[in-house]
């Protein structure tokens, strides 16, 4: 693309109005000015890598170009990262996101689930079997859980593993249709080893679920094993680079020792051996719950870089009869749609760092044999996957939307980040699934409490007053909007709980009375979430250390976040009283003052996040804002303009044109 001189004035102006420092607000996001200098020199080392920058535009490829691109890049990926020592999980992820913006890998799962899971689940001689063969690339493997019939129930998989003592060997099946695995990723062509969960079956008994080592490629010529079946599942809404791929197995024998046996075995006889606990196997699902929450922030984040960067170069609409056009962003529908976004982005950024914080915590604690904090760790990876996902995704779209029509396009790059950020609602456990595991626990929360039980930290509201009324006079205080939304919590986790006392004293079971109130269930979890999202926004804002004109801007944005919650959710706010008509009135206001405050700052704040535009991959976020001339320059760059006359013009247009045509030529060809 041409080089483009200057910044847009409007864009400049911006930038000169917002009330603080940049620089600091990036500082306190990605904890502190050292790591923010390492992340913009790893970004740099991908975006002047020669060899990434060859690729021609993603927009452009075909889907077999768009997975051989990628499959190189990543090799070339893996190579460079072995060059630069770039072992920590956060630098390896700026390289990549830097050298594959929203460009999903073939071999990911390689890096993101095989290797971790072999890791946390393998006993020390699988580990030195396995892990050297998998980090030289030699060993190329996939996470196959879910099947064509069954996927985030995943006691309900129909994979068979039954051990045959004769031979001290497990043997796979594919017993149905259904049972196939349908949809890992890397599956189809990338992968030569696979992890498969599957009942397993021993001595005549199903002993559950566990994970087995097979081996589907032969490792010289990468053709399907004896009994393998694979392949991939075809065209799909995004992830054109990801080989998703089925997997039948037809009695495939593996040795005794591929099952992975840290936590549960087969003894030799085919004696089970239990884990201490059932769950200690889904530590890889909840490794990649906990990556989620943060990845869809980030997705949510670069989508109102680009719409408020855009929005504010934009203009459109004379406000007064003859007089200047508007920038779009001083509409204040356009503000209430943008404003709370960016301020979504920031919580759920937040959220995020805190989730895969108590993960690293937990795990720890997990691994030293303390399984205290597992059903905390289960519920929040689980209610935070759900309600990051379905948040951000949703927010992309509306980002989009307020690009009006050049949305549409590739060239702003939100169709891209779009497609890649709306498969977390279903992949890694279907939300509303998602949400009734965080009910079941809340459920037994409230069961604790009612007993006078002690509870963990984040579900102590529940012992909540919920006679008490909001504290919100004239203001509108953070702690008000904390107390609002852990009120609304209680009441709704124990409107749920009292469904289903009063379903099983009307002479209905517990199973009955659970499925009976399922809806109630979901809109508690997900009022749960939304209040830890909140509380913990307002806690960090409030107890960070950071410069006092970057806590004011955040202050505003953390406020914002709260009150367009309440308005939103009004009725779950005020059902039993607890705002009354006079604080609603209050609240309203509230909100559009906030999005008078957050107006100077608003491309300030999505500065802050420090997205290259090479990571942007956007002619309408570009930093400068030279948005015209780079969708001039895009669409000269189309394919289709490499010829001024297309064949088919004279294939179709001109016989038609002249009467040679017909609908039954046509259909032939």
């Amino acid at each position: 693309m041409a080089a483009i001189e200057g910044v847009n004035s409007d864009l400049a102006r911006e930038r000169r109005n917002a009330t603080f420092d940049v620089e600091n607000l990036t500082n306190f996001i990605y904890r502190g000015p050292e790591k923010v200098r390492r992340r913009r020199y790893i970004h740099n080392l991908a975006i002047k890598d020669p060899v990434l920058r060859r690729a021609k535009p993603w927009a452009f490829q075909t889907r077999e170009e768009q997975y051989e691109t990628s499959l190189w890049k990543n090799i070339h990926i893996n190579k460079q990262l072995k060059e630069f020592a770039l072992t920590e999980p956060a630098e390896r992820f700026y390289y990549q996101e830097a050298a594959t913006p929203h460009e999903n890998s073939p071999i990911g799962l390689h890096t993101a689930m095989f290797i971790p899971t072999i890791e946390k689940q393998a006993t020390k001689e699988q580990k030195e079997r396995w892990l050297p063969l998998a980090e030289s690339l030699k060993m190329i493997g996939t996470y196959a859980q879910t099947e064509m019939g069954h996927g985030t129930f995943i006691r309900g998989l129909e994979t068979t593993s039954t051990y045959d003592p004769k031979t001290k060997e497990f043997v796979l099946n594919s017993p149905t249709i259904t049972s196939m695995k349908y949809w890992p990723g890397n599956l189809g062509k990338s992968t030569n080893h696979c992890l498969v969960m599957a009942q397993l079956y021993t001595q005549g008994k199903n002993c559950g679920i566990h994970m087995f080592m097979v081996p589907i490629r032969d490792l010289e010529t990468h053709q399907p094993l004896p009994g393998v079946e694979v392949g991939d599942i075809g065209p799909k809404f995004g992830y054109g680079s990801n080989d998703n791929g089925y997997l039948r197995l037809n009695k495939v024998r593996i040795p005794r020792d591929n099952m992975l046996m840290r936590y549960s075995k087969v003894l030799e006889d085919g004696t089970f051996v239990k884990p201490q606990n059932a769950k200690i196997a889904y530590g890889s699902m909840v490794l990649v719950r906990a990556v989620i929450v943060t990845d869809t922030s980030r997705a949510l984040a670069q989508a109102c870089v680009i719409s408020i960067r855009y929005s504010a170069v934009r203009r459109q609409t004379e406000v007064k009869p003859g007089g200047e056009e508007a920038q779009i962003i001083d509409y204040q529908t356009q503000q209430y749609k943008l404003f709370p976004l960016l301020a979504t982005s920031y919580a759920m950024y937040f959220a995020g760092r805190f989730m895969y914080d108590f993960y690293l915590k937990a795990t720890a604690e997990i691994e030293d044999g303390n399984l205290e904090s597992m059903p905390q760790l289960h519920a929040i990876s689980a209610g935070l996957k759900a309600f990051s996902t379905w948040t951000c995704s949703a927010g992309v779209e509306t980002c989009r939307l307020c690009c009006g029509g050049h949305g549409y396009s590739h060239a702003s790059g939100l169709p891209k980040i779009y497609v890649d950020c709306v498969p977390g609602c279903t992949y890694e456990g279907e939300n509303n699934v998602m949400m009734l595991q965080v009910a079941r626990f809340l459920m037994k929360m409230y069961q604790k409490m009612q007993q006078g039980e002690s509870l963990p930290s984040f579900v102590q509201y529940l012992n909540v007053d919920l006679n008490k009324k909001s504290c919100m006079a004239e203001d509108v205080a953070l702690k008000c909007l904390v107390m609002a939304y852990e009120h609304r919590a209680a009441r709704m986790v124990t409107d749920a709980a009292t469904s289903m006392q009063n379903l099983v004293q009307s002479g209905k079971s517990p199973i009955e009375a659970w499925n009976g109130s399922t809806v109630m269930l979901t809109w508690a979890a997900t009022a749960h979430c939304h209040a830890f999202v909140t509380k913990h926004f307002v806690e960090t804002v409030m107890n960070s250390k950071m410069d006092a004109d970057v806590k004011l801007a955040l202050t505003s944005l953390c406020k914002l976040y709260a009150v367009h919650g309440i308005i939103e959710n009004l009725g779950g706010f005020i059902q039993d009283g607890f705002f009354d008509s006079n604080q609603v009135h209050l609240l309203k206001n509230k909100l559009m003052d906030l999005l008078a405050e957050i107006r100077p700052n608003a491309v300030a704040l999505v500065d802050a996040f420090d997205y290259p535009d090479e990571v942007l991959q956007s002619c309408l976020g570009r930093y400068d804002g030279q948005v015209y001339q780079a969708l001039y320059e895009y669409a000269k760059s189309s394919p289709l303009n490499e010829k001024e006359v297309l064949d088919s013009y004279f294939k179709y247009i001109k016989p038609a044109q002249q009467g040679n045509g017909s609908i039954q030529q046509f259909s032939k060809l």
